[in-house]
């Protein structure tokens, strides 16, 4: 029991530390705070974009179909033998649990 209390009292003193710091956080001007959420997020859109276009760029100039080729026969293999032990493993602890022998 001592715990317990100790725990929801942990947790209150935790929330109000929270709630503390969230006070002296300075009041900032309505009108420019949008704007500013604007300019942050068209830069990382534009940025987002960038990265896209020249990722997309390198991808088109280094297609080999031979490559992806290999690549999803090695995808396919490697789920299908991932699938075949997951499987393996999830009885063999359903057996321990369920206590057959």
């Amino acid at each position: 029991m001592g715990t317990r209390y100790f725990l929801v009292g942990f947790l209150i003193l935790l929330v109000l530390g929270f709630e503390a710091q969230g006070a002296h956080v300075p009041q900032q001007d309505e009108a420019s705070s949008p704007a500013l959420l604007t300019q942050v997020q068209e830069s990382l859109l534009g940025y987002w974009d960038t990265a896209k276009a020249a990722a997309q760029k390198l991808y088109k100039k280094t297609y080999l179909p031979t490559v992806d080729e290999k690549i999803r026969d090695i995808y396919s293999k490697s789920t299908a033998a991932v699938t075949t032990y997951a499987g393996i493993i999830t009885d063999q602890v359903f057996s321990m649990l369920s206590g057959e022998d």
